[in-house]
């Protein structure tokens, strides 16, 4: 029984819309109110995606506010999302090297 909890479970790679506020060096337009970051991030379930993406955006001294999941690839084509080529590659490249991939950041203004 005792092995049956070391057993590795795989890497997944969940797509995130992390919302962000101002903070001192995150890199944001002057005039932006915060903004808000699309990353692909693996993890071996979502909460741990949602875990390392916070904790690498804090690192990277953003102000993470919300993010919402919005699942694996798998998850994504079942629920009918248009997924491009260079989307895909993000998502793979974040596999490979089990990171967490912005790849979008759109500033947000008053």
């Amino acid at each position: 029984m005792a092995n049956d909890k070391k057993t590795k479970r795989p890497q997944q790679v969940y797509t995130l819309l992390v919302q962000v506020g101002r903070s001192e060096g995150d890199g944001l337009p002057k005039k932006a109110t915060g903004g808000a970051l699309m990353c692909y991030a693996s993890g071996v379930d979502e909460a741990e995606a949602v875990r390392e993406t916070v904790a690498i955006l804090k690192q990277a001294e953003l102000a993470p506010l919300d993010v919402t999941g919005y699942g694996t690839l798998e998850e994504r084509l079942e629920e009918g999302h248009d997924i491009s080529d260079e989307e895909r590659n993000l998502m793979q490249r974040a596999l490979d090297e089990n990171s967490v991939i912005v790849a979008q950041m759109t500033p947000f203004y008053d």
